[in-house]
């Protein structure tokens, strides 16, 4: 039995169990502590929420920062895909002027080319378009900002995710294209430089760095597709969110524990499911589109 002035005290009873006298302390909180409740520590004892709390700290701490699962990612440091595809796009614009128009034909996008019934059933110019450009100033603005983004992006993920990432950005565009401006005729890396600013935006925002200058540069290069004759903008828009959302799937992924290519894979699967959109959308269309 307690005595009348002892149950008056309640810093002398248990925090967790108001009943039960006891004269022990947590030596963290100093919150009054009944044997039940106490846990050896080097020095006294521990009460149940500093455990918690402990616990709760020492696995934040084992979990990798996102700056430590982005460098996971990328292994290589050398940006040879980005270096690949500038070195492709330049021989292949050489190449342009050397044949007229005989491979601009051959590589560019329409939505006549997604078509199936149309006569013309080409789906892989989707892609071919990213490396066709229509003038020696349209090729060094794409492949100037493939070179400044491409480099870190290709760091950050590793040489196969940013060759997916790329591609994926450039169909993306494409299937904007078709949805949106079917009758248009499309060449450029436009699309896919787009998708490498909406990745870049994604690792950014995950590193929690400051994204107003990239915001502001992504404003201006939307607004000049609006502004400027003859720039499908409708290709930006769709690359823009294509390679934010391919980012996207690689941070997840890099959340594993285990190595994983599960984003990859995810990615390669977003790939085919906008061949099979545009295929369908541009299907449903008059066969009287021409390009």
């Amino acid at each position: 039995m307690t005595s009348p002035e002892l149950s008056q005290q309640r810093e002398n009873f248990c925090y967790r169990h108001p009943d039960r006298p006891s004269f022990v302390l947590c030596q963290r909180c100093g919150r009054t502590v009944c044997p039940e409740c106490q846990t050896l520590a080097p020095v006294g004892v521990i009460c149940p929420e500093c455990i918690r709390e402990s616990n709760a700290k020492a696995k934040a701490a084992q979990r990798p920062s996102a700056r430590t699962r982005l460098r996971r990612l990328g292994q290589d440091q050398r940006p040879l895909v980005t270096y690949a595809i500038i070195g492709v796009s330049a021989v292949l614009w050489l190449i342009q002027q050397v044949t007229g128009d005989w491979l601009t034909g051959i590589l560019v996008y329409h939505g006549i080319y997604s078509h199936v019934s149309g006569g013309a059933f080409e789906p892989w110019r989707m892609l071919t378009s990213a490396f066709a450009h229509s003038t020696v100033f349209h090729l060094a603005f794409n492949m100037l900002t493939l070179w400044i983004f491409g480099r870190t992006l290709e760091q950050v993920y590793g040489h196969l995710r940013f060759a997916a990432l790329y591609v994926v950005s450039a169909l993306g565009g494409s299937l904007a294209i078709a949805l949106v401006a079917p009758n248009t005729t499309v060449l450029g890396a436009s699309g896919a430089v787009f998708g490498l600013f909406g990745a870049y935006f994604v690792v950014m925002r995950q590193a929690r760095m400051n994204t107003m200058s990239l915001i502001v540069l992504i404003g201006i290069n939307v607004v000049m597709g609006f502004v400027i004759p003859g720039i499908a903008w409708q290709a930006h828009l769709g690359g823009l969110v294509t390679g934010a959302l391919c980012s996207w799937l690689f941070l997840w992924e890099s959340k594993s524990q285990k190595p994983s290519r599960k984003g990859l894979w995810l990615v390669a699967a977003l790939g085919v499911l906008i061949i099979v959109g545009a295929t369908a959308s541009v299907s449903q269309l008059p066969l009287a589109i021409m390009p």
